[in-house]
């Protein structure tokens, strides 16, 4: 069902990557480094990446700055999505939000169930917009990020896929804040 128009010029996007761990340093991000690894194969540039403590608070700052920065079209991040009491990515990203796109969970959940069977339901991935600005919340295993990427997000963020994505509406998700 993905298609890619060869006739269109690739355009990359900035992508940020917010790992969310109260355990994990740069040294043992096997989820963030293999979000980096994909995005950048795929043409992307790498805007920034971190690492941040399971606080809601210290999440919606860190996703808060990168909407507000100019260099900054995407931010993905991994970890915290689940159901225990210190997984609070979606609680932080839901802060932020302008507009939910409510079938990225879906379809994640999709994908998920293909690999991982009624395991999916603990997921709680989620997709927005804020500030013209994209914001994905993954699980925090590498293969959900390697799911996420590889049937969502890689062709979502590739402005020839056809026959629509992300990438060709990015001039027009902030047009509610602009004068008429």
């Amino acid at each position: 069902m993905s298609r890619i128009d060869e006739s269109k010029e690739f355009i990359p996007v900035r992508i940020a990557v917010l790992t969310v761990s109260d355990t994990r340093g740069l040294a043992e991000d096997r989820s963030g480094d293999t979000l980096v690894q994909r995005l950048t194969e795929a043409g992307h540039t790498l805007a920034d990446r971190k690492i941040i403590r399971d606080e809601r608070a210290e999440i919606a700052d860190q996703l808060r700055a990168w909407i507000a920065d100019p260099e900054v079209d995407v931010v993905i991040s991994t970890g915290g999505t689940g159901l225990t009491g210190r997984d609070v990515t979606v609680e932080a990203h839901r802060d932020v939000y302008e507009k939910e796109i409510d079938a990225f969970g879906t379809v994640f959940t999709m994908v998920s169930f293909q690999k991982i069977g009624t395991s999916a339901v603990q997921s709680r991935a989620t997709g927005g917009v804020a500030g013209g600005t994209y914001l994905f919340a993954l699980p925090g295993s590498t293969g959900a990020c390697k799911d996420a990427w590889d049937e969502i997000l890689r062709w979502q963020l590739d402005f020839r896929h056809r026959p629509c994505n992300f990438v060709e509406i990015f001039p027009r998700l902030d047009e509610h804040l602009r004068r008429k």
